[in-house]
Parts: C-alpha cells; structure tokens; sequence
C-alpha cells in the first residue's frame, strides 16, 4: 500500500459545493479507507475536524509541529520590506502570486478537478511565484523546511494523507514512492449535496433566496455528518436574521435537545451560543446568561462559538435589524 495525498482547502472547504468537508467524507469512502494521516493545518476548528470523527473516520496526528513562529517572522518580514520601494515592489509580486492561488481555490473547483494535473501546475506555479518574490524562509513561512520535516516523520507511512492543496505539488517531489487518489468514478453524493447545503446556510448573502434555504433545510432528514440538529440550528439562524425570534428559539431548542456525543464536535457550541443571544434578544437574560455559561463550559467549543457566548455574558446581545 502506497502513500496516497488527498488535498485540502481549509476553511475554504465551506464554500465549496462539490469539494466540502462532506465530499471528503464520501471520498474516503470511495477510497474504502476508514482512517487518515492528518499533515494539514493545526487550526481546531478545521471543517474535517468535525466530519471525519462524525463519520467514524479515524484521524492519526502527531506530524505536524507549531509553525506559530514562522508565521511571525513572516509579519515581520513584510513590515520590513514596507520600508523600501523594491521591498514594496517584491510585496506586489508576493501578493499578485498569492491573489492567483486564490483565484483557483475560490474558483468552482470539484475534488477531482484539484487532483488534475493542470490544477497542480497552477498551483505550483503560484507557490514558485511566492518563492522567487520573497525567497525560501521568511518570506514562504519556511515552506521547503516544514515540508521536509514533514516527510521526514512520514517515513515509510501508508495509507491517506490529508496535505492543503498547496502543499500538494512539493510534498510529490519530496515522497517519490506518494500518489494521488485514484478517483476515477468517483461523485460527490448526498452527504457531499447536504453538507454543502448546510455550509450555504450558515453563511447568508443580501440576495439569498431564504425561503428557498429554509424549504430545503426543512426537507432534510440529516445524516452523520450534517444531522438534523445542525440544520434547525442553521434555519434558526436564518429566522434570526429576518428578526423571527419565536421561531429561532423554537428551532434552537429542538436542536439543543437533539444533541448527541457521536455528532459533529462543534455543533453543541455553536447551537448553545446562538440560542443564548436569541433569548438575550427576547429579554430572557437570565435564561441567556446560564446558555452562555454551558457553552463556554464545553470541553470543546468553536473560537466564533466562544467569541459569542463570552460577548453574550459581558454585554447583553441585542439584535440589529438592517
């Protein structure tokens, strides 16, 4: 069994609908693999973070070390070069290699198209970009040495390694015996459709159609890693955007009661905060208070979920209807 690379897009995982934390999910399965090797982002409130366990994906960690520091010796870096014009003008190349990057990965961008050779490319020629505006170290977050570090603790791992996209491209050269998935025949399905669902969802736009998010939320059963509780947690913050706080707290309530260990980690926190500003909002402090208290008493909860219920127990929420 070889090693095989399965990319990621972070966060951006929410905003696509053909390449979600669901899709993943459903990849895996394709794959018929039941655990991965996780090599991405230490951030905890990572989008896979939530699907793999719910799913009962197993995730083995423990090869991707703080790299916190790096990130401030590139801060620093750029405030340097700030001072001089040929140090703004390489920040301009930096930032024209970076701004390609991003188009490809906010661009419709299905799992199997960012397996593709020619995505790869694009990819690694935006990194080299990046590389050759600001060299390796600093200016790169030390990229060339985490990859190596990296590949050096893989050693003769196999099985499935969930690498960011952009790492993708340099880790190949850097493990020769590594492979893409093979996802031929692969589609994303339901949990892919219904994940991407809920992400649309949570994240409400001036010219979304609500009735139409509400009706398709509404006809949803869930499944293990968008369940039913999620879905009247996101309707609920859907209600609460157009003011209807009755049916929000209804929502959220029946959410709050539909909870359950084996669910995704993140919803409990998320649901807790949401319905504590909702009865704040309809002068239930009391009520609010003690909400907010169990959100933040969770073992894990959301940075945005613990943000909310500590502003919630500090000021009292109020809602602002534009």
């Amino acid at each position: 069994m070889t090693l095989t690379l399965l990319p990621d897009l972070g966060d951006l995982l929410r905003l696509q609908p053909q390449f979600n934390a669901g899709t993943v999910v459903e990849a895996l399965r394709f794959l018929g693999v039941s655990t991965v090797v996780w090599g991405s982002g230490t951030d905890p409130d990572h989008p896979l973070r939530d699907a793999l366990p719910a799913a009962r994906v197993e995730i083995t960690d423990g090869l991707v070390g703080d790299w916190a520091w790096a990130d401030a010796e590139h801060t620093q870096l750029q405030d340097f070069l700030q001072q001089f014009p040929q140090g703004r003008e390489r920040l301009r190349a930096a930032a024209q290699a970076e701004s390609v990057l991003a188009q490809l990965v906010t661009a419709p961008l299905p799992l199997t198209r960012a397996c593709h050779p020619d995505v790869l490319a694009g990819v690694q020629q935006a990194v080299q970009g990046l590389r050759e505006a600001l060299d390796e170290g600093p200016g790169t977050r030390w990229r060339l040495r985490r990859l190596t570090e990296l590949a050096a603790r893989l050693g003769d791992t196999r099985g499935v390694l969930i690498v960011p996209l952009d790492d993708l491209p340099d880790l190949l050269n850097l493990l020769p015996g590594a492979a893409l998935p093979d996802l031929s025949g692969f589609q994303p399905g339901e949990t892919s459709r219904l994940r991407a669902l809920a992400d649309r969802a949570w994240q409400l736009n001036d010219d979304d159609d609500l009735s139409g998010l509400l009706d398709s939320l509404n006809r949803e059963a869930g499944d293990a890693v968008t369940p039913r509780p999620e879905l009247d947690a996101a309707a609920a913050g859907i209600h609460l955007a157009v003011g209807d706080l009755g049916t929000a707290r209804t929502l959220l309530e029946r959410a709050a009661h539909g909870l359950t260990d084996d669910q995704p980690r993140s919803l409990p926190g998320l649901t807790l905060a949401r319905l504590g500003q909702v009865r704040d909002a309809q002068g239930d402090r009391e009520l609010a208070q003690r909400t907010y208290r169990a959100a933040l008493a969770l073992r894990y909860a959301p940075l945005v979920a613990r943000e909310a219920a500590q502003a919630g127990l500090d000021t009292p929420f109020a809602l602002t209807l534009s």
